[in-house]
């Protein structure tokens, strides 16, 4: 492989060997290409001559962000490991391939640097505020997902792939189904050993040497990097043109060192690496060198195909072809059946970033001050102010036009709250059994507009010390995700619900007024806590108010990925702490002001605007939800209005108010002092925060003031970022690769990439509290300082346990994180937080992330939020909804596949949807290098959504894995996401002598293939064999035994209506013939259809069509109580199999002529009708006998659940086979009876009940399934009736008998009903095994003698009606000849199905 360059050398022998094994096992895949290149390079090192290497140290850049009169502010890092860049520089270049430069794991930007030129800062002024927000404000998609940097490097990817003219979207990285190779293996090898960095590209002064001195500490570094900058750039909202063209630039050098002898358009069929992008370049050279393939003209092979260098020796030869040759398996390898041999499995890329820092160390929050008048808990707080300052306002809301609604002072929320507290103490129940005691659960129903009697609710609960559980307010009975609710409130015990008097009045009620239960609800007893329905207290009753303890304060719940619903208990002490560290953290004083925009019933909403805003007598203004919908400027126009010092909001709020706003002159912001952006955590909620704050400084907001947090509902608030005085203090970001993120590590990178993640902090860990990161999967081991992992907290100021649930508690809230040696950090448990980040320097927290959100594909991890943020990126404002979008996982062979389910605009086409979903795969191939398995695009407002109006994703994701999202446009690449397709399997064409005889079957030879006994080889006593149509069968039968009874039909009380015999049915099929050749006139060959209910007469008219030459079409009739919709499935058969004529009963040739059905069909366009009650008594001259076998017996009908109408032929010749192969395989003859309760127009359903009675002689009891809807216990009656030993039934008939006799077994067993002599009921059926129904019809009757194996399945389709019937498995020994093997269940991988691939695991 490329050995021309080893020509001039004299190399050992043993070095050409290993050489040559290296080349072998990149052939075979058994090592990478970047692997090969690397152990090459070892081999002839020290053969090639070493060019000289520049020696220094590595310069560190840091980016700043510039600001207008600001200086220069330090850092010190805190808990950081010790790490060397240099030696950490000089390992990754020994690791890789390609050199990708110097550049260092770990850096951020912190403070401002005004030593650079002026020129070179860009300052935000009035007019490029204005010309920002014109830009921003044209625009119509998700701001919380924006980011400018981003949405550049997403078109310059797009265009990158519009310049390789791609027909269909590809990805950019996949490993081949043959070879396993990284897909960091395609990066273009380094030119020489000392390489440029990338600054030298990109323009930067500095470059930055390779260094081998001594190593540094990485704090120092750190510290170094973060005092020593002298390279600034603009964040990333205010820098457009420079973004924009770094990633052309860096869009034209991939198209430059793409692979020049492949600039076709690939083929998509045959997509190999050879096509792949790789997004990370190395941008230090111009030239690069070309990776050798496999298959250049400078090899040879040998006579074994084995690829080696033309001037190897042939002792060389020799051991490569020894190489070659497969190593013996193990003796355990032909006894199972390996997962590796089903599936290619995905190895880890050998390549991949690992982290290198060291152990980190748990960071403690400041201590917790003790305030001396502080209340000792949140009951005492409200007293306290509801006495002294009674007339003080406690909270204002607003009307839908902006206007004060009610003003609830400190006063009447005192008063208030006793009066619901006596309430539900006393007046719920009876003195002797009160419904609600001290600790009870109760629900809190209330909407989202009105506060007030929710706050009045929820502290009347803590007065009375009842637990309130809020939720939200249900809409219908079938709301996405209530059932979910429902379970919650039934494991609380919840029985009373408190609700306000218009909440109550909006609920859905019954026709007789009375509110309905809603589904998977408890009863519940709604309670209006409006005072003029309360009652007073008495005088002398007042609540018992006692300090803060461990007592449960309230129940918030929390929706899991999977759609559960979990109850966070939080208790008094932790409540009370919470308020505490909030408002140390916050520097809250009384009498302040705040802007609540958030849910007041839940979440930060909740902590900030209902319980710390108590406990220091401050004043909410709380904006409804339909106010921001109206009008999105109302909050900060409250904020101006009532001089507000707080606000808490989202970034969609930010991003509304920059929508919204027009350059208004009234707008002044300069009391703010803390803007709390709840949603801090989302890492792209930090492009809404420097939008706002360009287009709002000249406003009087001031940067300092935007406070951004994180949280989650077990650990409540886990860090926020604190408000300062000092504007010289800028907020710390981070720039990270989002190509190490997906490995879990942390990677510094330029804002000029295309993949990466620009992050800001969260601010502080919370007083009196310790953080550490975990790893995310195993035991909780601490990550290194350049891991992410999963935030971790402890601290009184927490959640204490999810209620009911002891073992899901013990896994999230008694979390003791390890060390690497195993040794706990604390004896004090941790709290699992759901949020992905880490600490940074300084002890500021960063999230990247959240657990809920994670992806793992391949071995990667993805979040779903950045896979939004890049589809939003592609400007979907003319197809797709904005945040109407939902990202999500499925697993398909054992990994996680991306799924994107959007909602398409109604003016959008269908073409211009397709493009765009193209463009979205290309740009999330580009920037994550991970493909989208589906992404399904459907109508406006058709998605499930939550209570607040959001996507319900775990309702979306149970739609698609369920088939029920009906999209109206689709793109499935499975092709390049699933790349560990299970091998196909391969016949063997012998057996080995350690292979093991079991049955039929050979063990550990992996037989591809099943066949049944071959009819012709096996020798009985069938006379029927003779015949080569079912007509000539019948015409014997009637000769040979004229009157035994073939088929028999009950009625619905379980007597005999009628029954056939040989001669009978015989004479009956000749008159139908007759009257087909005189009265309608048919030719051979004339399609019939045939239009019976279920019984005797459409086995006549089958056989007469048979007799008279033509071809029978069984169709069902029309329900005479449901015709608009069951006549024109029957009109759409008789068109489409074009028959030309329909015979059935006087009854229904008057309903074909009915008034009903004139208005569903026109009834003029039937063919001829013929009446078969009314038959000719002569007999035909002569019976059509078939001149070919080959030729058309009947046409089979059937209407799938989707609604397609799908005709199959038979002929004489295979239905003749098929009742053969019954009769066979059920071991039918004439002294069998056989009981069938099965729709008798397609499938094995129409064969059992007309054809087999025929051919094998066998009587068969025939039981129409619509009788069972009178009498459901007709079928199993029958079978104890007539002791038969053999039926079939279908699900629908199973279902019906296991619902309508599921009560009546022992009334069954008084009069008689025996099963024990069943041994085979068989459930026919196209569909997959209902399992859970089949056990539970035989646990049902098993007391009535059924045993449970003899219930069985049949398999089936359309064009082939039995693959498999299960043979008799309940008899003596003696019988056993034909016996199969006992059933297996197996779990098949329902996916994998879609995909022609059966993986299962017994």
């Amino acid at each position: 492989m490329a050995d021309r360059s080893l020509e001039g050398m004299a190399l050992p022998l043993e070095v050409r060997a290993r050489l040559a094994e290296l080349e072998l096992e990149l052939s075979e895949g058994d090592i990478t290409q970047k692997g090969y290149e690397k152990k090459r390079s070892k081999l002839i090192g020290a053969y090639l001559p070493q060019p000289p290497t520049a020696n220094g140290a590595a310069v560190v850049r840091c980016r700043l962000q510039p600001s207008e009169g600001t200086t220069r502010r330090t850092f010190r890092s805190a808990h950081i490991g010790v790490c060397d860049i240099r030696e950490a520089a000089a390992r990754e270049r020994e690791r890789a391939a390609s050199a990708t430069g110097n550049r260092p794991l770990f850096y951020f930007r912190f403070g401002v640097d005004q030593a650079l030129p002026q020129e070179r800062r860009a300052p935000v002024t009035p007019s490029s505020a204005s010309r920002y927000h014109r830009r921003r404000s044209s625009g119509s998609r998700d701001e919380r997902y924006r980011s400018d940097v981003h949405t550049e490097a997403v078109q310059a990817a797009l265009a990158k792939h519009k310049e390789r003219k791609m027909a269909v979207p590809m990805p950019s990285k996949r490993r081949s189904l043959v070879v396993q190779t990284s897909m960091d293996a395609y990066t273009p090898p380094d030119t020489s050993s000392g390489s440029e960095d990338e600054g030298s590209v990109q323009g930067d002064s500095q470059g930055t040497p390779t260094s081998s001195q001594g190593s540094i500490n990485m704090e120092h570094w750190i510290s170094q990097a973060i005092h020593g900058s002298t390279t600034s750039t603009t964040s990333s909202s205010s820098t457009q043109s420079g973004g924009s063209g770094a990633a052309h630039r860096l869009a034209d050098v991939m198209a430059q060192t793409h692979i020049e002898n492949h600039s076709a358009p690939p083929d998509v069929t045959t997509y190999t690496s050879e096509h792949s992008i790789q997004v990370e370049r190395p941008q230090g050279s111009t030239t690069s060198r070309t990776a050798p393939k496999y298959g250049n003209a400078e090899l040879m092979e040998t006579g074994d195909g084995v690829p080696v260098s033309s001037r190897v020796s042939a002792k060389i030869q020799q051991l490569v072809n020894t190489l070659k040759r497969p190593k013996r398996p193990p003796l355990r390898e032909f006894f199972v059946d390996d997962f590796e041999e089903l599936l290619e499995v995905q190895q880890p890329d050998p390549n991949q970033p690992k982290p290198e820092g060291a152990q980190m160390l748990a960071m403690r929050g400041e201590q917790l001050g003790v305030v001396t008048n502080w209340p000792p808990s949140l009951e005492a707080a409200l007293q306290r102010w509801g006495t002294i300052s009674p007339k003080a306002p406690c909270l204002t809301t607003m009307d839908t036009n902006g206007k004060p609604l009610y003003i609830l002072t400190y006063g009447k929320l005192w008063t208030r709250s006793m009066k619901v507290a006596y309430n539900i103490l006393h007046k719920l129940g009876t003195k002797q059994e009160p419904m609600v005691r001290p600790g009870d659960r109760v629900a809190l129903v209330f909407p989202n507009n009105d506060p007030a009697a929710f706050m009045v609710a929820f502290y009347g609960c803590l007065l009375a010390e009842v637990v309130p559980v809020p939720i939200e307010v249900p809409l219908t009975r079938k709301d996405a995700g209530s059932q979910q609710i429902g379970f919650l409130l039934g494991s609380c015990g919840v029985t009373v619900a408190l609700t306000s008097d218009a909440c109550h009045k909006g609920l859905p009620k019954s026709p007789t007024g009375e509110i309905p239960q809603f589904k998977g609800w408890p009863k519940l007893l709604w309670f209006v806590t409006e005072s003029k329905h309360l009652s007073k207290p008495p005088r002398d009753w007042f609540p018992h108010i006692k300090d803060a303890n461990n007592d449960t304060a309230y129940i918030e719940y929390k929706t899991c990925k999977d759609g559960s619903v979990l109850g966070v208990t939080v208790t008094r002490i932790a409540l009370l702490t919470h308020c505490q560290a909030l408002t140390q953290a916050c520097s809250y004083t009384e009498a302040e002001t705040i802007v609540n925009v958030l849910d007041f019933k839940k979440d930060v909403g909740l902590w900030h605007g209902i319980l710390t805003s108590v406990m220091n007598m401050m004043h909410v203004i709380s904006i409804p939800y339909s106010l921001m919908k109206v009008n999105p400027l109302s909050w900060i126009q409250k904020v101006c209005q009532y001089k507000a010092k707080v606000a808490c909001v989202k970034s969609r709020d930010m991003h509304w108010a920059l929508v919204a706003h027009r350059d208004q002159r009234d707008v002044n912001l300069s009391s703010l002092r803390m803007l709390i952006v709840a949603d801090g955590a989302n890492p792209w909620s930090i492009s809404s925060c420097d939008a706002f704050l360009n287009v709002f400084q000249s406003k009087g907001l001031r940067q300092e003031v935007i406070c951004p947090c994180a949280s989650s509902p077990e650990a409540l608030t886990v860090a926020i970022r604190r408000p300062t005085d000092d504007s010289n203090q800028p907020p710390g970001r981070g720039v990270l690769s989002m190509h190490g993120l997906t490995y879990g590590v942390i990677r510094v990178d330029s804002e000029e990439k295309l993949s990466v993640l620009t992050v800001q902090d969260v601010g502080l860990v919370m007083p009196g509290a310790i953080m550490c990161s975990v790893k995310p999967d195993g035991i909780p081991q601490l990550c290194r300082t350049d891991e992410i992992g999963e935030l971790c907290v402890c601290a009184v100021a927490t959640g204490t346990s999810y209620y009911g649930l002891s073992g899901m508690t013990k896994n999230t809230f008694e979390v003791f994180p390890m060390t690497s040696s195993g040794a706990p950090i604390s004896e004090y448990p941790f709290i699992r937080t759901g949020l992905l980040g880490f600490v940074g320097p300084g002890g500021l927290v960063f999230v990247v992330g959240k657990m809920d959100g994670l992806m793992v594909v391949s071995g990667r991890r993805h979040n779903a939020d950045d896979i939004v943020a890049t589809a939003l990126a592609v400007e979907p404002m003319k197809f797709v909804y904005r945040g109407r979008i939902a990202v999500f996982s499925v697993t398909v062979l054992h990994d996680e596949r991306i799924v994107i389910v959007a909602e398409q605009r109604p003016d959008s086409t269908e073409e211009d949807s397709f493009q765009w979903m193209s463009r979205v795969l290309q740009a999330i191939d580009s920037i994550h290098q991970v493909g989208v398995y589906c992404l399904a695009l459907v109508p406006a407002n058709t998605l499930p959504k939550t209570p607040l109006g959001g996507i319900h994703l775990s309702e979306t994701k149970q739609l698609f894995l369920e088939g029920s999202l009906h999209p109206c446009n689709v793109l499935m690449c499975p092709h390049t996401c699933v790349t560990n397709l299970p091998k196909p399997r391969q016949k063997q064409p012998e057996i080995g002598p350690a292979s093991v005889m079991v049955g039929n079957l050979v063990s550990g030879k992996r037989i591809a293939q099943a066949s049944g006994r071959d009819l012709g080889q096996i020798e009985d006593n069938d006379q029927a064999r003779k015949f080569l149509f079912l007509s000539e069968v019948l015409q014997w039968r009637a000769q040979t035994t004229p009157d035994h009874v073939l088929y028999t039909l009950l009625n619905c009380r379980g007597t005999i209506a009628n029954s056939l015999t040989c001669v009978q049915l015989h004479k009956r099929a000749e008159k139908i013939a007759v009257m087909l050749m005189e009265r309608g006139h048919l030719q051979d060959g004339d399609h019939v259809a045939l239009v019976y209910p279920p019984g005797i007469d459409l086995i006549a008219a089958f056989y007469g069509c048979l007799y008279a030459g033509c071809v029978p079409i069984t169709v069902r009739p029309p329900h005479p109580q449901n015709i608009a919709t069951t006549l024109p499935t029957v009109k759409m058969i008789v068109e489409v199999s074009r028959s030309a004529c329909l015979m059935t009963t006087q009854l229904i040739c008057k309903l074909l002529r009915s008034r009903e059905a004139a208005a569903a069909v026109d009834v003029r366009t039937w063919p001829l009708i013929l009446d078969t009650d009314d038959l000719p008594k002569k007999r035909p001259a002569q019976i059509y006998k078939p001149s070919n076998p080959d030729t058309l017996a009947y046409l089979d009908f059937s209407v799938s659940t989707t609604g397609m109408l799908a005709g199959v032929k038979m002929s004489h010749a295979a239905t003749s086979a098929f009742c053969r192969s019954i009769k066979l395989q059920c071991e039918l003859y004439p002294s069998r009876e056989v009981a069938i309760c099965l729709d008798p127009y397609c499938g094995l359903g129409f064969v059992l009940w007309c054809l087999c009675s025929v051919y094998s002689g066998h009587q068969s009891i025939l039981i129409p399934p619509s009788e069972l809807e009178t009498n459901p216990a007709l079928w199993l009656l029958a079978v104890s009736q007539y002791k038969v030993r053999d039926t079939f039934c279908s699900y629908s008939v199973m279902e019906l008998c296991t619902k309508g006799l599921g009560s009546q077994t022992e009334s069954l067993k008084a009069r008689g009903l025996d099963l024990s002599r069943v041994r085979t009921c068989v459930v026919v059926a196209e569909e997959r095994p209902r399992i859970a129904l089949t056990q539970s019809f035989s646990k049902l009757f098993k007391d009535l003698g059924l045993h449970p194996r003899a219930v069985s399945t049949s398999f089936g389709c359309r064009v082939n009606l039995a693959i498999c019937l299960q043979p008799h498995r309940l008899w003596t020994l003696a019988e056993q000849g034909t016996s199969g093997p006992d059933p297996t269940t197996v779990y098949v991988d329902m996916r994998a199905l879609r995909h022609d691939r059966f993986l299962s695991s017994f």
